[in-house]
């Protein structure tokens, strides 16, 4: 039954929104591969993404330090732009 609620709670916050939390996960998920950085935790929040909440939070997970160098060096190359 809370598995009929889920569907039906993410179908109407799809619906009611520009783009899905999945969507916004996704579109990360690919600008960040673009650039050579892979999240593996990177996902739509179970707790938020199951709740009543308009917008649930996207995990971003944890990754090493590598890729945490990496992204801040991108970040700091986009903010000069």
């Amino acid at each position: 039954m809370d598995d009929v609620k889920n569907r039906a709670v993410n179908g109407r916050r799809r619906r009611n929104s520009v783009f899905s939390t999945e969507d916004a996960v996704e579109q990360l998920d690919q600008a960040l591969r673009g650039v050579g950085i892979i999240l593996p935790s990177l996902r739509v929040d179970p707790i938020t993404g199951a709740s009543e909440l308009p917008y649930p939070l996207v995990e971003l997970g944890r990754c090493n330090l590598q890729v945490a160098a990496k992204l801040a060096g991108v970040l700091r190359k986009a903010a000069e732009t």
